[in-house]
């Protein structure tokens, strides 16, 4: 094939990729009536029936009441559920709320706004969108304008460039780039309320990633052979990397603060700190803004606490700038991790390239501008793989950052029987006992950062409104919860995770930091494969640890990879011997 049928095959399939997104960006909102707005966060006042305004209304509640009655929408409702019934509700100083409930009042399964002045109909929801209101697609719900197309697709193709080989289309590092890129389609209708597509079209790249790092990290045989003589194709050099990076950072700090949002995570966040910092209960009776916030491991709070000490917190949920603050922090940490890491396999070059593909990555901005603690996760997952991946085995240190990870949000801790056995060798008796030092420095640290929670809140207190809660909640935003009739293949899928994050614990496979890398990367996919609650900030948690098994195994090509040969046994399987764990 000539070099220009290369860059015409390749200039289509971005023209297919760019048309797919548009189309996704296109697409009507799954349920809604009209137009859609900024979420109406003002309380909902209810009104008795009448044919008469209230003082400062143009309609009456009768009037209102009849005009959701028309909507197609809540029209069938009354066919679907019998004896249903609606209720009138005032919002805000010029808008009504009318709601549809079940025959016994339990559940709302109608909601339609109306605008007061024109007898407009803002919106109508039916389904899991009533409670749901994230699936709404409002703009900007979710870091203001970071899913704009104008941002989103330039920072799709930045984040692809300096490793797509031109000259080699069929690479598979090609079809890798392109998975974590289609996660971008999903999230292109679930910014149009099209949950129905959005949610499926998450699976097909996660199982894909799932199967990858498995084919990487390679458990169950043993490698041996030499250096890796796959070459990683780079377009740029380790300049044209410190540059982006440096702007990119720029970029990403200047949107933070000019133009992104604190979402319900975040502002969980400073009030778990505020009530650290001022000895109150952790868990249990939190503000009715947000009222489930306690759901949390107790790191996730704690982390938060130096940026509430210096910024403080109103008692609203107003901008919040120990949110921002802590999300820029988070994310500069990553960045500097996924340096070191990349610099501990391969050389600096490596290192630069794994920093900018989190700086370029448009998923990591949507955490950063949605100021999570998303981020956090990754952060405290890789430093455990720094030390995990050091030159001498330290199972303390192991053991204390295993637990901080896992302590953030929870789904960590299956990591926890990796990190204990990664690299062990000798007798047995030996890797017992450094598992066994790993472990009771895992419990150590688990209890010294549960302290803030167990001073004031009971064991129980604490597991119903973490785990129990996250468990029993329904989502829309998992195939589980979207389509319902699922629970024996979701039991599969979750016995299935847990058993994968033990055997990669114990089975030989890919030895160093690259094969540790697409192990815990395969267990955080399939945990997430059969999570309830699925959602796009979740994909930070896993993407350094995919773009450094991804990367880490090719040696030098296009531009300087750095000490290959001093590195070999840290990097691929393929270097000097496979380990067991």
């Amino acid at each position: 094939m000539t070099r220009h049928r290369l860059r015409l095959t390749a200039r289509r399939l971005l023209v297919a990729a760019l048309a797919v997104f548009a189309v996704g960006a296109s697409a009507p909102a799954a349920g809604a009536f009209t137009v859609l707005s900024q979420p109406d966060s003002s309380p909902a006042v209810p009104i008795a029936e009448s044919n008469l305004p209230p003082p400062g209304r143009r309609l009456s509640p009768d009037q209102v009441l009849a005009i959701a009655a028309r909507v197609p929408e809540i029209h069938r409702l009354a066919t679907q559920y019998p004896g249903s019934y609606a209720g009138a509700y005032l919002k805000g100083s010029d808008r009504w709320q009318v709601s549809t409930f079940t025959r016994d009042g339990t559940k709302e399964i109608g909601q339609v706004l109306i605008a007061d002045h024109t007898g407009r109909v803002l919106e109508a929801w039916t389904g899991f969108q009533v409670a749901w209101t994230m699936a709404r697609g409002y703009p900007g719900a979710f870091g203001h304008s970071v899913d704009a197309v104008y941002i989103w697709i330039p920072l799709l193709l930045l984040f692809c460039f300096p490793f797509v080989d031109w000259r080699h289309p069929r690479r598979l590092l090609h079809l890798d780039l392109l998975a974590l890129c289609s996660f971008s389609v999903s999230l292109a209708f679930f910014n149009h309320a099209n949950i129905g597509l959005s949610v499926p079209l998450v699976y097909p790249p996660l199982i894909y990633l799932l199967v990858r790092m498995l084919m990487i990290a390679g458990p169950g045989r043993r490698r041996t052979g030499s250096v890796p003589t796959a070459r990683l194709h780079l377009n740029v050099s380790r300049t044209w990397f410190v540059v982006a990076i440096v702007f990119l950072v720029g970029f990403r700090i200047g949107l933070n603060v000019e133009n992104s949002n604190v979402i319900d995570v975040g502002y969980a966040g400073v009030i778990g700190a505020h009530r650290i910092v001022h000895g109150e209960s952790l868990y249990g009776h939190w503000p009715a803004s947000n009222p489930h916030g306690d759901t949390y491991g107790p790191v996730s709070y704690e982390a938060y606490v130096p940026f509430v000490a210096v910024f403080g917190w109103s008692g609203r949920w107003d901008d919040l700038p120990a949110a921002h603050a802590a999300a820029i922090v988070f994310d500069l940490l990553a960045i500097g991790l996924c340096f070191l890491l990349g610099r501990r396999v391969r050389g600096p070059t490596l290192g630069l390239a794994l920093a900018f593909a989190w700086a370029a990555n448009p998923f990591t901005l949507f955490a950063l501008d949605s100021n999570t603690n998303d981020t956090l996760v990754a952060v405290l997952v890789l430093v455990a793989l720094l030390v995990a991946t050091g030159k001498r085995v330290r199972p303390e240190a192991r053991g204390v950052t295993a637990a901080l990870a896992g302590l953030t949000k929870f789904a960590p801790l299956a990591l926890a029987p990796l990190l204990a056995t990664h690299g062990l060798a000798g007798p047995l008796r030996r890797r017992a006992l450094l598992v066994a030092r790993f472990a009771i420095a895992f419990a150590v640290c688990f209890a010294v950062v549960s302290l803030p929670a167990l001073t004031h809140n009971s064991l129980r207190t604490v597991w119903e409104d973490t785990l129990v809660y996250q468990a029993n909640r329904g989502s829309p935003f998992s195939v589980w919860g979207l389509y319902g009739g699922l629970g024996p293949v979701q039991a599969v899928v979750e016995v299935a995770a847990v058993v994968l994050a033990l055997a990669l614990a114990v089975l030989p496979r890919a030895p160093g930091t690259v094969g540790l890398a697409a192990a815990g990367a395969a267990i955080l996919l399939g945990l997430q494969l059969g999570v309830d609650h699925w959602f796009y900030l979740y994909i930070p948690w896993f993407l350094p640890l995919v773009m450094l098994a991804l990367l880490g195994g090719y040696r030098e090509g296009g531009a300087r990879l750095g000490a290959v040969g001093a590195r070999a046994a840290d990097g691929w399987p393929g270097g000097v011997k496979a380990v067991a764990g």
